[in-house]
């Protein structure tokens, strides 16, 4: 396990709100179907490890049913609510955002949550059910629940409708994003809207090129890279991410896993080999989430 004390950097959103750039995720592994069986202590003490060792960017979701299991980490952990950044987002109870972020604010035992997202656009049927959802977001935004808003999942023309009738441009949007997945890239349609307009990208499944992505063209580059900086693969998928000004949203049940993780703030990759990875990726196309709503080569 490694031993070190090292400072996750930070990125300024188009609000001035700072957003570590590595961030401990409530969701995948430990999404719970049904919030009714009691505190998962387990996770209770897997989030106060993270926080422990300088995770101090949370992720969470009302649909992961575990808000109840971060708001007590976040209490037992007795780090000042200042140093942490909390996030959460909105899904199940979408028709109905006032009352969604009031209930997930009684579960994590907040008075505010650092970001709160839109989980995904698939709720809509309508443009206009898209601007609906952000307009209740700007309030919530406005009353002071939450410091920053974004989305999560959303492409470009959900991205274009909200845009339309928004008063508050959406400070991030979270997406699957690896170099299995890069959205047409850095100069494709979704990622230069958003670069445009000041939107910042955060990323789930930055792993998934050495996870459930393997075997794919870009292990033999992500070994060499990883013997180069004497570092496990997985830090060089996130310092891929890191290094783009990308927050990545990673997780795990082991305290040597998360303290390994955090070798990635040790290095930099070059802009070479962070352009290398990415032309070498996308020679693969791989999603690991949503897929029931994109077609099987479906890169967007």
């Amino acid at each position: 396990m490694a031993n070190l004390n090292v400072q996750i950097p930070s990125l300024q959103l188009n609000d001035s709100t700072s957003i570590p750039l590595l961030g401990y995720g409530t969701g995948t592994a430990w999404f719970m179907s049904d919030s009714g069986g009691g505190i998962d202590r387990k996770l209770v003490d897997a989030i106060k490890t993270a926080i422990k060792l300088g995770y101090y960017h949370l992720d969470g979701a009302e649909v992961y049913n575990t808000e109840s299991e971060l708001g007590i980490a976040i209490k037992e952990s007795k780090v000042p609510r200042e140093k942490l950044f909390v996030t959460t987002k909105v899904i199940t109870n979408i028709r109905d955002i006032p009352n969604a972020i009031d209930t997930s604010l009684k579960k994590l035992q907040l008075e505010y949550v650092d970001l709160y997202l839109i989980h995904s656009p698939f709720f809509a049927s309508s443009d206009s059910d898209l601007q609906s959802a952000w307009a209740a977001m700007e309030k919530v935004k406005a009353d002071g629940k939450a410091r920053s808003i974004g989305v999560s999942n959303y492409l470009l023309p959900h991205l274009t409708a909200t845009m339309k009738t928004a008063k508050v441009t959406p400070s991030i949007n979270q997406i699957e994003y690896h170099p299995y997945l890069q959205h047409g890239g850095s100069d494709g349609p979704l990622l230069s809207f958003m670069k445009e307009n000041n939107i910042a990208t955060s990323a789930y499944g930055p792993l998934t090129a050495v996870t459930k992505a393997k075997p794919g063209p870009l292990d033999r580059l992500y070994s060499d890279l990883a013997k180069k900086y004497y570092v496990s693969e997985g830090e060089i998928a996130l310092r891929w991410c890191i290094d783009q000004d990308v927050a990545a949203i990673t997780t795990s049940s082991k305290e040597e896993r998360l303290s390994d993780y955090l070798r990635a703030m040790t290095f930099k990759l070059t802009p070479k080999e962070v352009h290398e990875i990415s032309q070498v990726g996308g020679k693969k196309h791989f999603r690991g989430f949503w897929q029931a709503k994109f077609d099987e080569d479906d890169p967007s």
